[in-house]
């Protein structure tokens, strides 16, 4: 069976090739257990290592992919939860002669609640859900939702395109 991923971008147009960045530079990977905490960790640890990298805490590239790390980790654990497995975040940042790119990406172990490959639209002003992966498509230039490799699961992403800001 052919695998199918859905990319989404609001700023590629389709004159416009994506240019493939280089490998990270920098890279920061870890597990966390699929709970509040873990994910309120993992929001921290992304804001630290953009910081260590040379994005300080109140930019705006840091400030919009801690964001998004917060949507993602929170989706992984309140719809991606499976007890006892944790989640996966890797944050990397890849530079090349035409752009540096920052990218999250959240994987989690339950396969049957994945999120729709269409993009999503901005809920009703009275739902209390619902709005974690309409900002992660407004704030992000690219993100993508794919089976996991090798694993049940998925993996969400996201990249900001630091040249494009």
């Amino acid at each position: 069976m052919a695998e199918i991923v859905f990319v989404m971008s609001r700023a590629i147009t389709p004159e416009v090739p994506i240019q493939q960045p280089a490998s990270p530079v920098s890279e920061f990977s870890m597990h966390f257990t699929s709970t509040p905490r873990g994910a309120r960790l993992a929001r921290r640890l992304v804001s630290h290592r953009l910081d260590e990298w040379g994005h300080p805490y109140d930019s705006l590239p840091s400030e919009t992919l801690t964001l998004i790390a917060a949507e993602l980790t929170a989706n992984a654990i309140r719809h991606g939860h499976v007890s006892g497995r944790d989640f996966h975040v890797r944050l990397s940042e890849c530079v090349s002669e035409a752009t540096t790119v920052l990218r999250i990406e959240v994987v989690d172990t339950r396969t049957e609640r994945s999120p729709s490959p269409e993009a999503p639209s901005p809920p009703a002003a009275d739902e209390e859900t619902g709005r974690g992966l309409f900002l992660v498509s407004q704030l992000a230039d690219r993100w993508c939702v794919a089976p996991r490799v090798g694993a049940p699961g998925k993996s969400v992403w996201a990249e900001l395109d630091l040249n494009h800001r």
